[in-house]
């Protein structure tokens, strides 16, 4: 019996989901500032609810970046009648350090707020999920997801110019729709392969 339980205790150690690393780099150290909230990203592998790095995993990187579809979201505050809006982005186009612009890697609206309580996004995607996959050597890029309040009767679009995801101008969308700030989480990753 004894056997067993040593057994059914090392199974369940070894299919526990990683968590991130909550190690930053130096120049990072500024980043920890920027989740609040409560907001959790759920992958098949890796559980994310605190601004982190990736482990250095190769396998695990890669498949974030060419396997995994899109995360559980889960935010246990939601208030199951109000609406959200959910934004993922890379602001570390091409590089941290050569002038970074914002990549829209998602972007959903009209979320229930009763969905986010169960980690099951239903709204309306305006943009579909595009995996964390920064250039090789380009150095570690972050991945923010901001939860936003969408005001009452408040139809969200994307103009003519916003069709691309790159160069994304994230702080006059969230002016445009008057758009309240709930909760965000981030974390960084680097090319699997560096």
């Amino acid at each position: 019996m004894a056997l067993l339980g040593l057994f059914l205790v090392s199974f369940a150690f070894l299919w526990e989901p990683y968590k991130t690393e909550t190690i930053l780099l130096p120049q990072d150290l500024r980043d920890a500032s920027f989740c609040h909230g409560g907001l959790k990203v759920v992958y098949p592998e890796l559980d994310i609810d605190q601004c982190s790095v990736i482990p250095n995993d190769k396998k695990l990187r890669e498949k974030l970046s060419k396997v995994w579809k899109a995360p559980q979201i889960y935010f246990p505050k939601a208030q199951k009648k109000r609406m959200y809006v959910l934004v993922m982005v890379d602001p570390d186009v091409p590089r941290r350090s050569a002038h970074p612009a914002y990549w829209r890697h998602w972007l959903v609206v009209n979320i229930k707020g009763s969905s986010l309580l169960t980690g099951e996004i239903r709204g309306e995607t305006l943009t579909d999920y595009l995996p964390p996959t920064p250039p090789q050597r380009s150095g570690y890029h972050r991945y923010q997801f901001m939860l936003f309040e969408q005001p009452p009767h408040t139809k969200i679009s994307l103009t003519k110019e916003e069709s691309s995801r790159g160069k994304w101008n994230l702080q006059g969308f969230i002016r445009r729709f008057n758009l309240e700030d709930v909760a965000t989480l981030q974390f960084l990753t680097q090319h699997f392969k560096d």
